[in-house]
């Protein structure tokens, strides 16, 4: 839990959207932050790290896709009975392995998920039999990724299989690969971040909230 996901949330909130950031590592009892700056007071992305810093990182609680699935359902419960919510269609923003998330999340529950979008998003196809791709077929509404044209967590090749995986399915996909960037590319503050991919994507995301989801007007 960061500061700069606080201000996105924001970012989000202001378009006229109900926005929450769920703490899924909520069984640890305790918050979980990690956050390493440079000389230039820049968040050092992960790829950047290494020694005891990176082990630090590594070593933190366990976090599966099934927690995070049966966590949003309960997320999901809330919304339903929370003041001052329409119902209606839910969108979800993931980071990183939160991309991957977003997409399970989607997956697990396409009578609510209609606007998904998953940036650098993590091993979003892989053999385990929790892998997000699996749901592929159950996506519904709109499906936007951001990818970084350097990104060891999300190889090109990745990039061309979910494409192919994705074109036969209900669900209206797009995506973008955004030359230069690498992975992490989309957070504010960060050593890598890129402001223009990050405008792009943004610019792309809320069109996408705005067709599926369309924001409270006062």
């Amino acid at each position: 839990m960061r500061e700069e996901l606080y201000d996105i949330a924001r970012r989000v909130g202001t378009a006229g959207y109900y926005c929450m950031v769920p703490d899924f590592y909520y069984r640890n009892g305790k918050r979980i932050h990690f956050e390493f700056r440079n000389d230039k007071n820049q968040t050092i992305s992960i790829n950047r790290l290494e020694g005891e810093k990176l082990r630090e990182i590594q070593a933190r609680p366990k976090l599966t896709n099934k927690m995070v699935i049966d966590d949003t359902g309960a997320i999901l419960k809330f919304l339903d009975g929370a003041e001052r919510v329409r119902h209606g269609g839910v969108g979800a923003i993931g980071f990183c392995m939160g991309g991957r998330y977003v997409m399970g999340a989607a997956g697990s529950y396409p009578e609510h998920f209609v606007a998904s979008a998953s940036l650098h998003g993590t091993t979003l196809i892989s053999d385990r039999d929790d892998s997000p791709h699996l749901l592929a077929g159950n996506l519904r509404g709109e499906f936007y990724c951001g990818f970084a044209e350097h990104d060891s967590h999300a190889p090109l090749a990745m990039v061309e299989e979910l494409e192919t995986l994705l074109k036969p399915c209900q669900v209206r996909y797009r995506f973008t690969v955004h030359p230069g960037a690498e992975h992490g590319y989309s957070l504010p503050g960060r050593d890598v971040h890129d402001k223009r991919a990050t405008a792009r994507d943004w610019e792309l995301i809320f069109a996408m909230f705005h067709r599926q989801i369309p924001p409270h007007v006062a």
